[in-house]
């Protein structure tokens, strides 16, 4: 596979969210930030090679190649992230766009050797799973913070944004993975959020509490 195709699978794995549901080629152009005649002739491609389903009107999904190609590439991303922060003290902010190059490296005695290295972590800097080698991993139950009911507890287990600018942000109020977060309170004007973290009380945005994941205890 081609560097594009492999950016294709993986941008339909998560469009998908896994192989839950179809997939319009409208919603992979935008992802993909191309045009959607673009996307047409890759789903040939990638259709030709047994790696997506098409149906028209419908949408596209994987197949079950195409789901364990994605699952690999996914893996490979979120141990070289693991690498980065864990050994080369890069900031959680950073590690994206060079996961991004490193996810396509070919070698599995190379990323087999990583995981190993690396201990098997489970999930990468951001909280989400890292599929095993034969693609299992489990989903961790998880809330927004702006769901979570006022006076319950729930310790950060990850972001559905991972942009550099929203983890910069958390960085600057020092929230950060594994931090426990009680909801003190809740404007019913906007929606934001009175917190505890660590002794300190801060206020956030319906937009900022919209884009943290936490496990109640």
């Amino acid at each position: 596979m081609t560097f594009s195709e492999e950016n294709y699978i993986k941008a339909i794995y998560h469009l998908g969210i896994g192989n839950e549901k179809m997939v319009s080629t409208n919603a992979i152009a935008e992802k993909m930030e191309t045009k959607p005649s673009s996307v047409t002739d890759m789903i040939k491609k990638l259709s030709d090679k047994d790696l997506v389903n098409y149906k028209k009107y419908q949408g596209v999904s994987l197949t079950e190649l195409g789901r364990n190609k994605a699952l690999s590439i996914i893996r490979k991303h979120r141990l070289w992230e693991v690498f980065l922060v864990d050994k080369l003290d890069f900031q959680w902010d950073e590690v994206h766009e060079v996961a991004e190059q490193l996810e396509h490296i070919k070698s599995e005695k190379l990323i087999d050797k990583l995981d190993t290295y690396l201990g098997h972590p489970k999930l990468d800097p951001h909280g989400d799973p890292i599929p095993t080698k034969d693609g299992k991993f489990k989903e961790t139950v998880k809330l927004l913070l702006s769901e979570t009911p006022i006076n319950s507890i729930g310790v950060c287990i990850g972001v559905k944004d991972s942009s550099a600018t929203f983890l910069k942000f958390l960085d600057k109020h020092k929230i950060a993975l594994g931090d426990m977060i009680k909801v003190l309170d809740k404007e019913e004007f906007d929606g934001s959020l009175h917190i505890q973290i660590k002794q300190r009380n801060l206020l956030i945005s319906e937009q900022i509490a919209g884009n943290i994941f936490v496990n109640l205890v």
